[in-house]
């Protein structure tokens, strides 16, 4: 493995027409299926900050919630043998139903989180660790030194070892980053405008989780981009 060899990722990406996908792509700025900047849709009351800044480190990943977390193709294994293993297993899986997602702050930044918890989504996003984990090659040591510089618990560190990635299985929290990390002064009015500007750009109620998406990353100094979006069943 090398610092510039592609990853990929198994994410929850919405539908390129929904209004879900142009409300977070526009608060990104980037759309990841072009692979292009866009224009910002800044939320009232935010004008005055640095919008660009703020969503520099989401803006990387383009709009999604992380099903599989990054990694590099292990020894033996290829694009194309992902892809097609892709469409195979989420042909035969049914859409994942939300209440709905809320505009909420995790720790330091803005994410879209599901309003009401769920086992089924749960069960749904380890399912897909442990599917696709034959395709994922082990961390390099500059990888594992990064992760190991957030506070684990034993917990996290075992799945950190097991599947790369130490947010996984019960440590699971789906959301759909919508900011950096922002100042103690910034984080409660950005939530409440996002949150405002999330309410008037789609319809409170149900959402359905009804796909799953592959994205790719040429190398570390690229952005993700869109390679595959196959829907569930």
């Amino acid at each position: 493995m090398t610092q510039s060899a592609p990853r990929y990722a198994l994410y929850y990406a919405p539908a390129a027409d929904s209004a879900l996908w142009r409300f977070g792509s526009t608060t990104l700025g980037y759309d990841a299926i072009a692979g292009a900047d866009i224009d910002f849709a800044v939320p009232p009351g935010c004008e005055g900050l640095d919008w660009l800044d703020l969503t520099a480190e989401p803006r990387r990943y383009g709009f999604h919630a992380t099903l599989k977390a990054p990694f590099e193709l292990a020894n033996g294994r290829n694009e194309g043998a992902l892809r097609a293993f892709a469409r195979n297993y989420v042909a035969g899986r049914p859409p994942v139903r939300l209440a709905g997602l809320s505009v909420n702050a995790l720790g330091r930044f803005i994410a879209l989180t599901p309003s009401e918890p769920s086992e089924e989504l749960q069960r749904f996003a380890f399912d897909i660790v442990q599917a696709f984990e034959p395709f994922r090659a082990p961390l390099s040591e500059a990888d594992l030194a990064r992760r190991l510089q957030s506070p684990l618990t034993p917990a996290h560190r075992a799945y950190l070892e097991a599947y790369g990635y130490p947010y996984v299985g019960d440590a699971f929290r789906f959301h759909m980053t919508l900011t950096g990390s922002l100042p103690d002064g910034e984080l409660a009015p950005v939530k409440t405008a996002l949150a405002q500007a999330y309410a008037q750009a789609l319809p409170a109620g149900p959402v359905q989780i009804d796909r799953v998406a592959i994205f790719k990353q040429e190398s570390r100094a690229s952005r993700f981009v869109l390679l595959d979006s196959i829907p569930l069943g």
